[in-house]
């Protein structure tokens, strides 16, 4: 019986470190500190006492209301994120409304925090997502009203409306804040800039289109 005793507990043991996990960033990062004195910055938001709760921390209202287009890409993200629903903290989910102008673009972004569903409401989509080195492999499908598109988790993806109508789509995100990476904006657009030398010899560009893209993109998120 004392060989089984520690068979027993042993098992035990197994089975709690096989469930045991960091939790999940859900922010770009969180620098660890060691002086208990210096400012502290919590991995996501700090909680109110469940006492105090009330009704509006779990409502945002709006999302009836269509974003608006007139910019560049011709499409706007309304993001329903723990910013704006306090309610979602802890939750691990979202919501965004995108809102496309004819042939507008949700250009090609990543999401480090969360993978997206997205269901079209109005409209035609071209959407695909990319997988990740080597292969490069594009994933690309036309969507139509009530067509779902799922895009995992960190791959670079993008939706353009190819009608002459604009267009609506919603989308769950598996993150209280999934964050989003526009590639143009960050490559070209970082604060500061990435010098010219390494853009021309990374996208193997002439150095005054480097210089042209960082004019261009030096402009906030779409996001």
């Amino acid at each position: 019986m004392k060989g089984f005793g520690i068979v027993v507990i042993a098992l035990a043991f197994h089975s709690f470190m096989a469930f045991s996990f960091d939790p999940s960033p859900l922010q770009d990062f969180c620098v660890a500190i060691n002086d208990a004195r210096s400012p502290v910055f919590v991995n996501g938001k700090l909680c109110k006492d469940p006492k105090y709760a009330v009704a509006n921390d779990f409502l945002f209202q709006g999302l009836n209301i269509p974003g608006n287009t007139e910019n560049p890409n011709g499409s706007n993200v309304t993001l329903v994120n723990v910013d704006k629903l306090p309610g979602l903290n802890t939750l691990g989910i979202s919501l965004a409304r995108i809102d496309y102008a004819p042939y507008g673009l949700n250009p090609p972004h990543t999401h480090p925090r969360a993978t997206e569903i997205l269901v079209v409401m109005e409209g035609t989509l071209l959407v695909g997502f990319v997988t990740s080195n080597p292969d490069n492999k594009l994933f690309s499908k036309l969507l139509y009203k009530g067509d779902v598109f799922v895009f995992p988790v960190g791959l670079i993806h993008f939706q353009f409306n190819v009608g002459r109508a604009p267009a609506l789509a919603f989308a769950g995100l598996g993150s209280q804040n999934p964050g989003a990476i526009t590639i143009a904006n960050a490559v070209f657009g970082s604060k500061p800039l990435i010098p010219v030398d390494v853009l021309q010899k990374a996208f193997q560009l002439d150095a005054d289109v480097v210089a042209y893209l960082q004019r261009r993109f030096g402009e906030p998120s779409n996001y």
